[in-house]
């Protein structure tokens, strides 16, 4: 794992662990925006899987209607397949 990307999941952990247990559960989506930002980072990288994470910390408010959203999956260059 690169240096840069356990900088960026080390927060989101420490989040889990520690913060999110003392709120009630009130997430909006599933994945929750913490596991949508862990799976999009490993899938996407940690510029564009931050970028992903940060829209989808955006859509929760109480005028989004939530739901399933789950991450992207990884498209490949040069064609409009995607990997999976």
């Amino acid at each position: 794992m690169s240096i840069a990307r356990r900088v960026v999941e080390v927060p989101i952990h420490v989040y889990r662990k520690f913060i999110s247990p003392l709120k009630p559960p009130t997430c909006r989506f599933y994945p929750t925006c913490s596991a949508y930002a862990l799976e999009a980072i490993e899938v996407h990288g940690v510029l564009k899987g931050s970028w992903l994470a940060a829209v989808r910390i955006a859509k929760c408010q109480p005028f989004h209607p939530g739901g399933l959203d789950p991450v992207p999956p990884k498209r490949l260059k040069g064609n409009n397949k995607v990997h999976g």
